[in-house]
């Protein structure tokens, strides 16, 4: 099992500069159509927002936030699949007659809400240190706890998680519903090599998935940063925001349709290599999991 952790953490690893841009683009508050004060750099593209960012803040600067991220990302899949599993099992021992699709989609749904609920401050701590730029506003986890404490108190660490709640239920229902159609579609696919079903069909349902519920993602992003902090970070010029609704509206309104929708290229590039090697993670870990019961192998 440590050998598929680790497996989860370099790839976490990998990603991680892809995770940055993502967030910074979704920060950024520019429209050629709309009058702003842009105080800040302003980021095109995956590529030149990379080399921005290392000409402005070094190397390192593609990989703020990953602390916080891979706790998150190892907690939150923890969780995240336990209680799938356990949700799944539920439903088809209590002899409801629903379909397969139906039962991935309630099972995803509800193991997606109380994953993020529960490892929800650290996705916040990943957001903010991902946002500061060359001006540190946190100088470690500890001293961004102990900040947001003192200045926010403890509804600071979950700001913005209606949006994350009502973004996670459909987007991980959509998630497992197409996961397990594509991964039962794929398997009658004579020529793929083993284990290549799971990943693509990993990488199928997670880019319908993304897609589908974005604009909560980046409404999300934008609630998160909001504080006593947020002017301090790289876009200086974010707006207050104080609601889903509200917020939504302020974009549409000065940005247009696309404005929800920065960073859904990057994210899609992200996501998708990610939920490959998770999902064929996954299905490695039940089966060695299964083996060990089999053989009764107590760890």
């Amino acid at each position: 099992m440590s050998k598929y952790r680790n497996r989860l953490t370099h790839s976490r690893f990998v990603i991680a500069p892809l995770d940055v841009v993502k967030i910074r683009l979704q920060l950024q508050i520019h429209s050629p159509t709309a009058n702003f004060t842009h105080n800040g750099p302003l980021y095109r593209g995956i590529f030149p927002t990379m080399r921005k960012i290392i000409a402005q803040e070094g190397i390192a600067g593609l990989w703020k936030g990953n602390i916080p991220a891979e706790a998150l990302y190892l907690a939150y899949g923890a969780s995240q699949f336990l209680t799938y599993q356990q949700t799944h099992l539920m439903i088809t021992k209590s002899g409801w007659e629903v379909p397969e699709s139906v039962k991935s989609f309630i099972a995803g749904a509800t193991a997606g809400g109380l994953a993020t609920t529960a490892t929800y401050p650290l996705d916040l701590l990943r957001t903010r240190f991902a946002a500061q730029g060359q001006e540190k506003v946190y100088q470690s986890i500890k001293h961004s706890v102990r900040h947001i404490i003192e200045n926010e108190g403890a509804y600071g660490f979950f700001r913005g998680l209606g949006a994350g709640v009502i973004q996670i239920v459909p987007h991980m229902g959509l998630f497992f519903m197409n996961y397990e159609f594509a991964r039962q579609y794929l398997s009658t696919v004579q020529q793929l090599p083993s284990g290549w079903s799971d990943a693509i069909a990993g990488s199928f349902a997670a880019t319908v998935a993304k897609t589908g519920v974005f604009p909560l993602d980046l409404i999300r992003k934008r609630l998160q940063v909001q504080g006593p902090t947020r002017q301090k970070y790289v876009h200086r010029n974010i707006p207050i925001y104080a609601g889903i609704f509200s917020t939504a509206r302020d974009i549409l309104s000065a940005e247009g349709l696309r404005g929800l929708y920065k960073g859904l290229f990057v994210s899609l590039v992200k996501a998708a290599p990610l939920s490959a090697v998770t999902m064929w993670t996954f299905e490695r870990s039940l089966k060695g999991l299964t083996w060990l019961e089999e053989k009764k192998i107590v760890l």
